[in-house]
């Protein structure tokens, strides 16, 4: 018996030499020397500190930066919790968005919906739009904006909320992308921004959007994708070019 199962002892020693310890060293090795930044995350180091990885999104929610597309990663661009929304592009979910109860009682946001993002989107920065209920009516005594009795005017059945904008929307502006992670947003996502970053920092409209054209890449090769723009990469030059005085 132990004839029989001598080669099989064999080869499993010395495919586990191979394929666990001697490949992986060697595809190491070789991708530090070639591609050390890659290999490393594509992490970005601003004075001496990892801030961001070129690679990965993160939820810049300020109106000092551009803001990424939404994302459905986790908490957003969780990169332990890759994922998408997963909704169908009918899903009364996906376009009106959804609320729960937490812990204590109280009624949240569950999903936020494209007809919450639109709203957003509009008067974060400054997009004029048609609404059948002035937003006046949802703003909180703060004067912030009522995200749940937004999503539920969205959610009548009798009487839905309907918003327009008088401009067009990017896509990625109101949608997440299938991994949650990507760091990228259109061209034309960024200049509809311009304007807002511009005024928290006390810069020209013109001078944000030649920072921007300056770091929109092209396709790959010159056909594979579409023209973009790093988020993480473009909120590092702002901050770098146009600093807020403290």
């Amino acid at each position: 018996m132990l004839k029989e199962l001598g080669p099989g002892f064999r080869l499993t020693l010395a495919f586990t030499i191979l394929t666990g310890f001697l490949y992986p060293a060697v595809m190491t090795g070789v991708s530090q020397l070639i591609f050390p930044k890659q290999a490393n995350g594509s992490l970005v180091t601003v004075n001496g500190k990892v801030v961001a990885s070129s690679l990965i999104g993160q939820p810049f929610s300020k109106p000092e930066y551009f803001h990424p597309r939404p994302s459905s990663a986790g908490g957003g661009y969780d990169a332990t919790a890759s994922s998408g929304s997963n909704l169908g592009p009918t899903s009364a979910k996906l376009l009106h968005g959804t609320t729960k109860m937490d812990d204590k009682k109280n009624e949240v946001v569950d999903f936020d919906g494209i007809g919450l993002r639109m709203v957003h989107y509009c008067v974060d920065n400054g997009i004029p739009y048609e609404s059948s209920v002035p937003l006046d009516q949802f703003k909180s005594a703060q004067g912030d904006l009522d995200e749940v009795k937004l999503i539920k005017a969205f959610n009548d059945d009798k009487a839905p909320l309907v918003f327009t904008p008088k401009a067009p929307i990017p896509a990625d502006a109101v949608t997440g992308s299938s991994s949650g992670l990507d760091p990228h947003i259109s061209p034309a996502n960024a200049d509809a921004q311009a304007a807002r970053v511009a005024k928290a920092r006390n810069a020209s409209v013109d001078q944000v959007k030649q920072l921007i054209t300056q770091l929109t890449e092209g396709a790959d090769l010159g056909f594979l994708g579409e023209p973009r723009v790093n988020v993480p990469m473009l909120n590092i030059a702002v901050d770098q070019r146009f600093p807020i005085s403290k």
